[in-house]
């Protein structure tokens, strides 16, 4: 499906910023079988040799804004403090049928319309960092004026760099993206205090560390390909009186444990994403 949504566009996707995330997206699309030629990259910042070997492949770099026909797509992947500057320019591009798509943080729907205009069709998403590798996850959000047709072209286009989930309230955007949008950082948090606590308990670092990161990658694969909750996958590493049953007492104390910490941690983000927003 989101091979023959991208195939039949009736104007170009226009990307505005093409940083990692940006990028990572636009290679997506291609892969997927945009037409490099139905591809905009709009991003004044962007590397001489990005912009030649993206230019190389048939994709349209910097071009005038005037010479644009109008796009079926505008993906919004700049840094949100750069957006008051950044969107005014480009809000004539949004016509009628123009799906906006905005990856930027803290960004609300309502910010985005006072820019682009009341009438803009506009998905709001966040995706999380696994995306460079075409494993990320995208939480998205849809305004009052995106139609069933657009929706699914914002599905085909961040299914380009992993899942997509759809919210029905913006105001849950900030608790997911607490949760997927910084989870990696916990994740390879993980991973270091494993390390570090290999080395407390005598390992040599090196040794440790190699041994915590392809712990916690390829526990996150077995997860992946398997059926059974997480709470199960832990239950069959936990043998009754074992080792894991004795880490996983610390672990799991009701009062100090990782649960509690986690909870407290996602949480802090989910306020802070508010803060932002506001």
């Amino acid at each position: 499906m989101s091979e023959s949504v991208l195939k039949s566009l009736s104007g170009p996707v226009v990307l505005l910023g093409a940083g990692k995330m940006g990028g990572a997206m636009l290679e997506g699309w291609l892969k997927l079988g945009l037409p490099a030629d139905k591809a905009v990259v709009l991003d004044p910042n962007l590397p001489a040799e990005t912009a030649a070997a993206l230019a190389g492949r048939g994709v349209l770099v910097n071009p005038a804004l005037a010479s644009l026909p109008a796009p079926a797509v505008l993906l919004l992947a700049v840094k949100p403090q750069v957006a008051p500057e950044a969107l005014p320019p480009v809000a004539p591009l949004v016509r009628a049928g123009t799906v906006v798509v905005s990856i930027m943080a803290g960004r609300t729907l309502g910010t985005m319309a006072g820019i682009l205009g009341a009438q803009a069709a506009i998905v709001r998403a966040i995706p999380n960092t696994p995306a460079a590798i075409g494993r990320g996850v995208s939480v998205a959000v849809a305004g009052p004026t995106v139609t069933a047709a657009q929706r699914e072209l914002a599905t085909a286009l961040l299914g380009a760099i992993g899942i997509v989930e759809w919210i029905g309230d913006e105001a849950l955007m900030d608790a997911a993206t607490a949760v997927s949008g910084s989870g990696p950082a916990y994740a390879f948090l993980l991973a270091e205090v494993l390390a570090q606590a290999g080395v407390a308990a005598g390992l040599p670092a090196e040794l440790s560390a190699r041994i915590a990161r392809a712990t916690v990658s390829g526990a996150g694969a077995l997860m992946d390909q398997s059926d059974l909750p997480a709470a199960t996958l832990r239950q069959n590493v936990t043998s009754p009186g074992g080792t894991t049953a004795a880490a996983l007492a610390v672990l799991m104390d009701a009062g100090k444990g990782f649960g509690p910490l986690m909870v407290e941690a996602v949480a802090a983000a989910t306020k802070r994403g508010k803060e932002l927003a506001g």
